[in-house]
């Protein structure tokens, strides 16, 4: 187990095995996931495993991961990794849900190390339709 000290607090990322009918949706969660998307995680789950744990409360709601659980329930996985945000109150909780969600999408992509890498994988044979966007052909590049 691997312990963390966060202003003074310490707690434990232990990864359970939680039942996807045992959790709950957070009801105010900002953050839409098309049936296009929840596909396309299903399939990465498919093609790399499920190695993203779902972050929840104590009572089974869920903090991040509601396309992974939406993905397991569409491939019907009984049982999901999870991690318990004990640590967390109440309203921390609420805004690591907007934080988990918001600070992914304020990252860049280095365009050239992006193609390289793309290029590599096409060189060894790798399918790289899980990397193209939603709405891109599978032609274009997988950056607009």
């Amino acid at each position: 187990m691997q312990f963390l000290v966060v202003s003074m607090r310490q707690f434990n990322l232990a990864i359970e095995h939680i039942s996807v009918r045992s959790l709950k949706p957070y009801p105010r969660n900002a953050r839409r996931h098309s049936k296009g998307q929840i596909k396309q995680i299903a399939a990465s789950i498919e093609r790399f495993g499920f190695n993203n744990p779902v972050l929840i409360a104590d009572d089974g709601e869920i903090v991040a991961g509601h396309g992974r659980v939406a993905a397991a329930k569409l491939l019907g996985i009984d049982t999901v990794p999870a991690v318990r945000l004990s640590h967390l109150s109440e309203a921390e909780r609420r805004a690591y849900v907007i934080a988990d969600n918001k600070l992914a999408l304020n990252a860049g992509w280095d365009r050239e190390m992006l193609a390289i890498e793309l290029q590599g994988l096409v060189d060894l044979d790798f399918e790289i339709e899980l990397t193209r966007p939603l709405d891109a052909p599978a032609a274009q590049t997988h950056l607009r």
